[in-house]
């Protein structure tokens, strides 16, 4: 006896709600967040570039905050660690050698990242340890901790620029925004080497990577948005 009613078929160009690009752009955001928290706000209120006294003071006095500062950093690693690995996965039928770079210098950034976590804890443990005796100690690991940052942006912009790439070859994703993650990836790739090498510049080693930050916020809203769309994230045709 046959039945009325038709088995559903599922569209060829729809994904799971939480496909690979959503899941990619959840692991972005989770990098954003992280980042912005641990590193813009909580990192502020303990490490004072010009009095090792006051970090110490900060670190003995904040000890839940600097533990909070280490979780998110480590958050953090794991968040890039992933979308590394989901943007291979998300790219690799476009292009391969670009999403295996978008892996690589993801992976590379994760590990600055972690080794000056590292750093960090490392100051933390020996704040609380000998506060009075070892003031220079905690102060020398947070200014290597930010130098691990300061370098690491290297590898964080050179990570935008075959995500750029990508969304260019992609067949259904806007090229203007794959132009802004490469103008990007440059301009955060210059502002590290302009922080070192004109280090009073600070104006315009932030201005260098707003494009950059453009274009990560929108690659963020297009892939949870328009993330179930499987037919974005095939190679546009070599004529095209």
């Amino acid at each position: 006896m046959t039945t009325l009613t038709s088995p559903r078929t599922a569209s060829p160009t729809a994904t799971p709600f939480f496909g690979t690009a959503r899941i990619a752009g959840l692991l972005y955001l989770a990098i954003g967040v992280t980042g912005m928290v641990g590193f813009l706000l909580v990192r502020p209120m303990l490490f004072d570039p010009d009095d090792p006294a006051a970090t110490v003071a900060n670190l003995v006095d904040q000890e839940l905050l600097a533990r909070v500062g280490i979780a998110l950093d480590l958050a953090l690693v794991a968040a890039q660690s992933l979308a590394a690995l989901w943007f291979y996965k998300l790219f690799r039928t476009v292009d391969a050698f670009a999403a295996g770079a978008i892996a690589v210098f993801g992976m590379v950034n994760a590990v600055a990242i972690l080794s000056s976590t590292a750093f960090v804890a490392t100051a933390l443990d020996t704040a609380l340890a000998a506060p009075a005796d070892r003031v220079g100690e905690p102060q020398l690991m947070y200014l290597v901790s930010e130098n691990l940052w300061g370098v690491g942006t290297l590898f964080f912009g050179l990570w935008l620029i075959p995500m750029g790439w990508c969304v260019l070859r992609s067949a259904g994703m806007p090229r203007a925004l794959g132009w802004v993650l490469m103008v990007g990836g440059v301009g955060y790739v210059l502002s590290g080497f302009t922080s070192y090498l004109l280090p009073d510049a600070g104006g315009v080693a932030g201005a260098l990577v707003v494009p950059a930050t453009i274009g990560e916020f929108w690659m963020i809203g297009y892939l949870l948005v328009k993330g179930g769309r499987a037919s974005s994230f095939v190679a546009r045709p070599s004529s095209e």
